[in-house]
């Protein structure tokens, strides 16, 4: 079978379609899947085709409404709620321990939720929020859940770990390794954050991949530049509008860039779970549905920063992830 090149227009609809087969009989996490985001999207076309599909959020009321909405659609789905607080260790660790009581195995993790701008705040462990909600706690899960990844490997398929980062790694200078573990709000401004918190995403599939010996593959990836639930922030709109994203009226500008729909920004996050052709590039950073590597800023494409990252991650978690 030939398939279809994937580019800037491509809907998870059709990801998903194109690779039904690969999809079907699978077990799938993923997290943040609130109503109007790309990851309830990417759930709601997985959906579809999967044995099973556990949709995670940090709120019980939300998440029921994500449930909700599924099984309307999709009354023969496969959905399992898990109440998910990325930004909290000890919340995580209460998720991971529900997941890893599952019968089934996980054969892919989706690493979707993300904190986005606003201004500086601690998470409950003294972390910066951003980097605790979209690296560390992300780390933490796919460290303990990792058993129920392995479980689902043969012979013919290998488990893959997916890292929803953006291009936004780039309009920095990369993770300030010094400010990880220990936050400094003389330091920070909130979209530097951002992009500090999606280079750890990178960096961390770049690393994961080297010391998983292809036991389990994973990928990062830039879904597009998308409205979605999170600019319905107030800081994290103020933000936006700050760097001409949003225009006062708190509109999407196409100033500076080209907006996505919410379909098609899904669309990235499906090919990195169940692409074929990327099987023999774990590690790579997936941009329009395609291996984009040739996009890292060069601060993501380092291996010492990654092996650093990772090191400094073992120490906040307080235990080593290997394989």
């Amino acid at each position: 079978m030939t398939l279809p090149t994937f580019s800037f227009t491509t809907t998870a609809e059709e990801v998903a379609s194109t690779f039904s087969e690969q999809i079907r009989g699978k077990n799938v996490l993923i997290t943040g899947t609130s109503l109007n985001g790309i990851g309830f999207e990417a759930a709601r076309v997985i959906a579809k085709y999967a044995n099973l599909v556990v949709m995670t959020g940090y709120s019980a009321e939300r998440l029921k409404l994500s449930e909700e909405a599924m099984k309307k659609e999709l009354p023969s789905a496969n959905i399992r709620p898990l109440v998910l607080d990325l930004s909290s260790l000890a919340a995580v660790r209460t998720a991971a321990a529900e997941v890893n009581a599952y019968a089934e195995p996980i054969h892919i993790l989706i690493n979707n939720a993300a904190a986005a701008g606003g201004p500086f705040e601690l998470s409950v462990d003294g972390l910066e929020l951003q980097m605790a909600t979209d690296h560390v706690g992300p780390f933490l899960l796919t460290k303990l859940i990792a058993p129920k990844l392995l479980a689902a490997a043969t012979a013919t398929f290998t488990p893959r770990v997916v890292f929803v980062a953006s291009s936004a790694h780039a309009f920095g200078t990369g993770v300030d390794l010094s400010t990880v573990a220990h936050p400094d709000p003389a330091k920070y401004d909130p979209m530097g954050a951002y992009s500090q918190a999606k280079s750890a995403n990178i960096l961390t599939a770049i690393e994961f991949s080297k010391r998983s010996r292809g036991k389990i593959n994973a990928y990062s990836l830039h879904p597009g530049t998308i409205v979605t639930n999170m600019m319905q922030k107030p800081a994290t709109r103020a933000d936006l509008q700050a760097i001409g994203f949003l225009g006062a009226d708190g509109q999407p500008s196409t100033d500076k860039v080209q907006w996505k729909t919410i379909p098609q920004g899904a669309a990235t996050t499906v090919a990195a779970a169940f692409d074929t052709r990327i099987e023999d590039k774990p590690g790579a950073y997936l941009d329009d549905g395609t291996e984009a590597n040739a996009k890292l800023a060069a601060h993501c494409a380092d291996p010492g920063n990654a092996e650093k990252l990772w090191k400094i991650t073992e120490q906040i978690i307080g235990e080593p992830f290997t394989f």
